[in-house]
């Protein structure tokens, strides 16, 4: 597995040769996993099933249940994910954010240590 190295605000390195990768590890998988919650379903023309049904089974009233339980097969369905440990998620009306804390953690096929995930704002 091999992904192009982000910088803090998702926007690709380049000019560090192969410095600029990320490989075989479990930054790897975590930035797989920051890419696809971050990715609506539908956006990337190449391809328009990948990413998060925000539209469809997020976004609404009443969908806790369901968007749990969405954003749970996303992180599950990423490849070199292997469980997802502590899942948990925060919405707040006022500012229509929901928030994946720093507490979710993700095991990878790369580490026996769990990695945190968090924090998402969606």
């Amino acid at each position: 597995m091999r992904v192009r190295t982000q910088d803090a605000n998702g926007d690709m390195l380049f000019g560090l040769s192969t410095a600029d990768f990320l490989v075989n590890s479990s930054a790897c998988v975590r930035q797989l996993v920051l890419t696809t919650l971050r990715l609506m379903q539908g956006e990337w023309f190449l391809d328009v099933t990948a990413g998060v049904p925000y539209a469809t089974e997020v976004i609404g009233t009443g969908t806790k249940s369901l968007y749990d339980l969405v954003i749970r097969q996303a992180i599950l369905g990423v490849p070199g994910v292997t469980e997802l440990i502590n899942y948990s998620s925060q919405f707040t009306p006022q500012t229509r954010q929901l928030v994946i804390p720093p507490s979710v953690l993700i095991q990878t096929q790369y580490s026996q240590e769990p990695i945190p995930l968090g924090p998402v704002t969606i």
